[in-house]
């Protein structure tokens, strides 16, 4: 058993620095045994710590740099660092150590670092104080002989995490009296700070890489989301279709599709779910699989509404999700066009051929997922030549503008108002006036457009 002792014998002494006045610098004095020398050539290595401290960003290499830099200015003839993280009394890890030839990173090969249960570095650690033995031999079975066995000086300085002790640094010099116990309470103060630094840096790499393991699998998401939309889209005589599909994260809520049914019809569909990222892009991946399952022939929109409705309130919206849908179905031939809505942004079409504007809200609904018991219905328009219809998710009108504004209905029927171009380059107009609009501010939400042109 050892005796761990404080030295108190020492009055602590009051340091009065001279403050330059008017910003100019103090006048250099005359150096006294060479100490003035002395403080300039550890300002200036300490200044150099601090700079390359500031950039590191592995946490080994910050340490290693760290000490090197210390033992200039505080030299010492050996030294340890113990840890007592995930280990139970009386067991301790030798993290760091003087007489290693090589260094192991104890964040990546902490299984490998010697594990020892007795002798001084268990006393020291565990004790969970400063210590200061200014004389002191070793005992040859105690495994702290094997690191600093010649030395007869001993600092322990403690550096607490959620106020326990958790790791220690220890210095040794090998003459007796060889520390000065003023310096005990600025090494404690030390010490701690760089292993706060130290552990923000070893949460900053744990922290990207979770973040980078988390963008791998969004962009996996996304990646599915995606092949889940129409690979190409239709050639239909009386129609020119163009679309657009942005999410604001990898992945993302928004969903349309197309649908080849009988008789020459085409079924359009557009959808937001509730939410962003992966959340979102699942539920959106299970409404594509409810509507390229309905158990129904060419269903109605209001069929198809009220199917998708039911299987979302039965097995997948009990959380409080919801989806909102607008579905139509258009005749070529006839030129009719028959819809239903579930509480989506109700499409806006422009009727060039007067200069018109109306919009498809005539068969609103309430979101699915909502009410199983809730019946939607169908309402049909008869479009002409000229007509531009946009389908649309709320990302695109509820697009912001620092201020606060909104892009709005008013500027999206102020694009539709150029008839003369085809329904790829209305929807770049309206890309261009959202990026105008919002000054390129990115996107706070999904962004989806539909647009389809009657020949």
């Amino acid at each position: 058993m050892y005796y761990l002792h404080i030295r108190a014998d020492v009055q602590p002494r009051e340091i009065i620095v001279d403050q330059p006045r008017d910003n100019q610098p103090t006048p250099a004095t005359p150096a006294t045994n060479g100490r003035h020398s002395e403080w300039e050539r550890r300002l200036h290595e300490v200044t150099e710590m601090m700079r390359q401290m500031s950039s590191e960003d592995d946490p080994q290499e910050m340490v290693k740099n760290y000490r090197e830099r210390a033992n200039r200015i505080f030299p010492v003839d050996a030294y340890v660092s113990l840890s007592r993280r995930d280990l139970d009394f009386p067991f301790f890890r030798v993290t760091r150590a003087s007489t290693w030839d090589e260094e192991l990173d104890p964040w990546k090969h902490n299984d490998k670092l010697p594990v020892y249960d007795r002798g001084l570095f268990q006393e020291l650690l565990y004790t969970g104080l400063p210590v200061y033995l200014p004389n002191l031999e070793i005992d040859e079975d105690d495994p702290a002989h094997k690191y600093m066995g010649e030395c007869a000086s001993v600092i322990a300085i403690p550096a607490f995490d959620d106020g326990i002790a958790r790791n220690m640094y220890v210095m040794a010099q090998k003459s007796c009296n060889a520390f000065d116990a003023e310096e005990i309470p600025d090494m404690v103060w030390r010490t701690n700070l760089f292993g706060r630094a130290t552990h923000n840096l070893v949460l900053k790499r744990e922290r990207d890489r979770a973040y980078e393991q988390v963008d791998n699998e969004l962009q996996t998401v996304a990646g599915i989301q995606r092949s889940l939309l129409p690979a190409r889209l239709p050639k239909i005589e009386t129609l020119d279709i163009a679309t657009y599909y942005q999410t604001s994260a990898r992945a993302g809520g928004d969903y349309y599709d197309i649908f080849e049914l009988s008789d020459g019809r085409w079924g359009f569909l557009i959808a937001d779910v509730c939410g962003h990222g992966t959340p979102a892009a699942v539920l959106m991946a299970i409404t594509h699989a409810l509507a390229h399952t309905i158990p129904i022939t060419d269903p109605s929109p209001s069929e198809m509404l009220g199917y998708i409705n039911q299987k979302l309130v039965e097995h997948y919206t009990s959380d409080g999700n919801f989806v909102t849908v607008f579905y139509c179905i258009f005749d070529p031939n006839s030129g009719e066009l028959t819809y239903s809505c579930a509480g989506h942004n109700p499409p806006r079409v422009k009727r060039c051929s007067d200069g018109s504007m109306f919009t498809l809200d005539q068969a609103q609904g309430i979101p699915l997922g909502i009410s199983e018991t809730f019946e939607f219905s169908n309402q049909t328009v008869q479009l002409i030549r000229g007509d531009q219809v946009i389908l649309y998710t709320d990302g695109v009108t509820e697009a912001f503008h620092d201020n606060g504004q909104t892009f709005g209905t008013d500027r999206l029927d102020a694009v539709l108002a150029n008839c003369g171009i085809d329904a790829h380059a209305l929807i770049e107009s309206v890309l261009d006036a959202i990026t105008q609009f919002t000054q390129g501010r990115p996107a706070d939400d999904d962004r989806t457009i539909l647009v389809l042109k009657i020949r």
